[in-house]
């Protein structure tokens, strides 16, 4: 039976790719579970038109991605912090802080897109990687300073 993956089943495919797999299978569980549905002529062309949404919305939000990563490039933004001894934080720099500060710039970016390995707990200047789309990458200069 040809089936059309609903979602990413492993060791078969991924979300719309059409397979041929046995009857039972398709029947007793990819269907009743919503992982998969009958590749029917009516369902084969929903596909292709599901596919070219999909390529308009990747292609919007990659061009978006790169605007906004134009304007992120030469950013570099201040954090002011209360510091102890030795320049150790009270408390620590997160991906949230960040991303206020960014928008106080006038730059929209989630909390979740900046990729911050771990919170920043002293000091200094710090290259923060942001990932916008799955293809656009870009740095933003974070500068940590004592208030």
């Amino acid at each position: 039976m040809r089936v059309i993956l609903r979602t990413e089943v492993p060791g078969l495919g991924k979300l719309g790719d059409v397979k041929q797999v046995a009857d039972g299978y398709a029947r007793n569980y990819l269907i009743p579970r919503g992982m998969a549905y009958k590749a029917t002529s009516g369902n084969m062309k929903a596909l292709e038109v599901d596919r070219r949404r999909e390529t308009q919305r990747f292609a919007k939000e990659l061009e978006e991605a790169r605007t906004l990563a134009g304007s992120i490039a030469g950013a570099s933004i201040t954090i002011s912090v209360q510091a102890g001894e030795e320049d150790k934080l009270f408390g620590s720099v997160t991906s949230a802080d960040i991303a206020d500060a960014l928008a106080a710039e006038g730059v929209k970016v989630d909390r979740r897109k900046i990729e911050l390995p771990e919170p920043i707990r002293e000091l200094g200047v710090f290259s923060v990687p942001v990932r916008l789309h799955r293809d656009v990458d870009c740095e933003v200069r974070v500068w940590v300073v004592r208030q």
